[in-house]
């Protein structure tokens, strides 16, 4: 007979009949209780990590949370802990942590390169290994720097924004999103940028003319069969996610576009899941590109550099 699932106290306890007719009943222990308001900050974050098991960075999403419950840098929290009750927000951004929701919709942004971006639903949440592209990017423009970049699938802006927080240039991002464009938008005008940023709606590069320095490009790359976490599959626009059964849709439909958008002495520099390097190198080359490959900060295939 199976294992059935039966009320144990507060646990859980799994009864399993065995050979001599006894049973045995294995307790687990109850889930931890959200924090409460008012006690020791120290205590609630080592708590609430306790509950984000199913994170890679379960005492990080804590102090983030708390650091944004409390209004305050989390480096604030981190040198002096004992300085702050907790507030009675921290429950509530807990309990929509172990939902599943991520990290960064739930403060409202996330920092990327030199800059902060604000993001929520309908906006892909920036990942630390993009920014291999613009270190691709800096490698590229050694002793110089591109005057015009572009920006294909710009989602919130992220890309383009870093990139014109590196360098003195002016920018184009394109998306088909008009929620994510309008994170990109606001975005901008938070970092002084709206002047040399300009947004638009569109399908890639269909409708653009003119050629690039830089040409920055993050498409969806996952296979539709592919398998996700909740915090991704659930929340995250699988616009920005998936790419066809092989995950490589969109990287057909830019390699025949980005020969006529490279300036000369420009790049285009694109990233890739971290089994793509190949069959997108083939994808390019057959337009006529050379292609270099740059590793993340994991040591992963992460960027082709296309010029």
């Amino acid at each position: 007979m199976g294992a059935r699932p039966v009320p144990y106290g507060r646990g859980t306890g799994v009864v399993r009949h065995i050979a001599d007719g006894a049973t045995a009943v294995s307790v687990s222990p109850p889930p931890s209780p959200l924090p409460q308001a008012g006690g020791g900050v120290s205590a609630a974050i080592a708590t609430a990590a306790a509950r984000f098991a199913f994170s890679t960075t379960p005492r990080l999403d804590a102090e983030l949370l708390m650091a944004h419950a409390l209004g305050v840098e989390r480096n604030a929290i981190l040198l002096d802990p004992d300085r702050y009750a907790v507030p009675a927000s921290f429950a509530a951004l807990v309990a929509r942590r172990l939902g599943h929701e991520p990290i960064a919709y739930i403060t409202g942004t996330r920092g990327f390169w030199s800059i902060d971006v604000a993001v929520g639903p309908g906006a892909l949440v920036p990942r630390a290994d993009s920014e291999t592209l613009l270190i691709a990017a800096q490698a590229h423009f050694a002793g110089g720097a591109p005057a015009t970049i572009l920006d294909l699938g710009t989602g919130p802006g992220t890309l383009l924004l870093a990139a014109l927080d590196e360098w003195p240039a002016r920018g184009l991002g394109i998306d088909f999103s008009a929620e994510a464009l309008g994170y990109a938008r606001a975005n901008a005008a938070a970092l002084g940028m709206a002047d040399r940023a300009q947004f638009l709606r569109g399908s890639w590069a269909d409708a653009i003319e003119g050629r690039f320095d830089l040409i920055l490009a993050n498409p969806p790359y996952i296979g539709t069969a592919e398998t996700l976490p909740p915090e991704v599959r659930d929340h995250e626009p699988h616009a920005a996610l998936f790419a066809g059964a092989d995950g490589l849709d969109d990287y057909r439909i830019l390699a025949a576009q980005l020969p006529a958008l490279i300036a000369p002495g420009g790049a285009a520099v694109i990233e890739i899941g971290a089994t793509q390097a190949v069959p997108v190198s083939v994808l390019l080359e057959a337009e006529g590109l050379h292609v270099a490959l740059h590793h993340d900060y994991g040591g992963n295939p992460r960027v082709l550099l296309a010029r």
